[in-house]
């Protein structure tokens, strides 16, 4: 009979942990090496979530790293010369590609002063490879706390974009209807409204449009603004 409890408080307690698992919806890490037929390393290739291109790429040594939802499914590579590989993640968190016989050299460039990363929604990108102008600002300065709202904040402090009380228009973005608003990405998670958003919450903004809003589909076609929260910053 002690047996028979304990097997049921454990399968409670085992089932209970994976509830609460998947409400969290944390983000997972995935990470490999992408490599040709001859073993060279592919550095500068796209990564790939769902079929969409992230702006993320393979290092020098063909290495990457990205944070995804749970329910993506797949990842892939994506390079200009061989295409496009994928493959199903099914719970895994190393996944290395490899591409059959040689390919060639991506576009590669140095790293320069100046050059930030910049917070796309998957991963980072450098800035110098989106290219159309994005904004961005860093909110853990104090004086933003200051704000009564995001809206305020954002009306003060980020270029590019035009505020009227709650309603936003990135400026110069390709919409498909005038005074459509711009898609907002929380934390990588597309939401649809940031009104419950306080100033003292907010790490970063960033805006993207044109071609550095691309990789969101016609999603992004009034721009994309993407705000990370203090709570959720990884560690």
């Amino acid at each position: 009979m002690k047996i028979r409890i304990t097997v049921c408080l454990i399968l409670t307690l085992v089932s209970f942990s994976t509830l609460c698992g998947q409400k969290s919806g944390k983000k997972i890490t995935i990470s490999g090496y992408v490599r040709d037929g001859t073993e060279a390393s592919i550095a500068n290739a796209i990564i790939m979530v769902d079929g969409e291109k992230t702006g993320l790429l393979t290092d020098r040594n063909g290495y990457y790293k990205i944070r995804i939802r749970p329910e993506n499914t797949k990842i892939g590579i994506f390079t200009y010369t061989n295409g496009i590989i994928e493959e199903k993640i099914d719970g895994r968190t190393r996944i290395d590609f490899r591409f059959s016989g040689s390919v060639p050299d991506q576009r590669i460039g140095r790293n320069e002063p100046g050059d930030e990363p910049v917070d796309i929604g998957y991963g980072v990108s450098r800035k110098k490879t989106l290219t159309a102008p994005v904004g961005k600002i860093d909110g853990t300065k104090s004086k933003y706390a200051s704000y009564n709202n995001i809206y305020d904040m954002i009306r003060g402090e980020v270029s590019g974009v035009a505020v009227n009380g709650s309603s936003i228009m990135i400026r110069s973005a390709t919409t498909l209807n005038s005074g459509t608003e711009p898609l907002f990405v929380v934390d990588g998670v597309p939401v649809t409204t940031i009104a419950d958003i306080q100033p003292q919450m907010v790490e970063s903004i960033e805006v993207l449009k044109g071609s550095a809003a691309a990789i969101y589909g016609a999603r992004g076609s009034n721009g994309v603004i993407i705000i990370n929260l203090l709570h959720a910053k990884s560690k």
